[in-house]
């Protein structure tokens, strides 16, 4: 059983819904919530129904049981991110700065997600599990490889690299980090691996010029 904070029960109390598909997207919304920051195998439909003062028959009309809850959520979180990657691509006025503003974004989701939420997945949840690698090989791959070679053509990154092969890496280390086999949660702190495996990428695809820029960007928030 879950220990949730009182406040966290008081803010997520049911309000009074429109709709039944509103209802459903708050539900998904609250699941969402908690398996992030718990992980997907310790949250039960009990910790869902209770953190969103709900009975489980009102959370079972809506969902016949946690692996459809959980694929729905993974998948709206899964939007988010598209939303959210695509929105700094849209609004960068160059591969650096869509690269930078990336790396602050990763700092803020990855500090709030539960390690363990990538193997609950693989191990318990194959629909769900088939909607991220989709997310990761499609999306997420494109995002990268576009992000390089317009880096490339900028002269911020170097001439040399194969941006598919890159990209690939990129994907892989970053779900490296969650594996405990490999990382520990005893030895590492998670956000700092994830963090030097950023690092590492980042100054192994920057030109001389996009260093000078990449270092500019972090100089401006050091002094804002």
């Amino acid at each position: 059983m879950l220990k949730v904070s009182k406040v966290f029960l008081r803010r997520n109390r049911q309000p009074e819904f429109r709709n039944l598909e509103e209802l459903r997207e708050k539900i998904i919304e609250g699941a969402q919530a908690l398996f992030i920051q718990y992980g997907i195998r310790s949250v039960s439909m009990d910790d869902v129904a209770r953190t969103l003062s709900m009975s489980k028959k009102t959370l079972y009309q809506h969902f016949s049981n946690k692996n459809e809850l959980v694929t729905d959520a993974v998948e709206n979180y899964m939007k988010g991110e598209m939303a959210e990657f695509a929105d700094i691509h849209d609004h960068a006025s160059n591969a650096i700065e869509e690269l930078y503003n990336l790396s602050k974004c990763m700092r803020e989701h990855v500090f709030k997600i539960n390690p363990s939420m990538l193997y609950d997945l693989q191990k318990y949840h194959a629909d769900a599990w088939e909607i991220f690698n989709r997310f990761k090989n499609r999306f997420l791959r494109g995002q990268i490889v576009d992000n390089i070679n317009k880096g490339i053509e900028e002269g911020n990154y170097r001439p040399d690299i194969d941006p598919r092969v890159i990209a690939v890496l990129r994907l892989e280390t970053v779900q490296l980090a969650f594996n405990d086999q490999i990382f520990p949660r005893s030895e590492f702190n998670f956000l700092e691996v994830q963090m030097q495996l950023f690092d590492h990428f980042v100054h192994g695809v920057l030109s001389d010029k996009g260093k000078q820029l990449y270092n500019d960007y972090q100089m401006k928030e050091v002094n804002s």
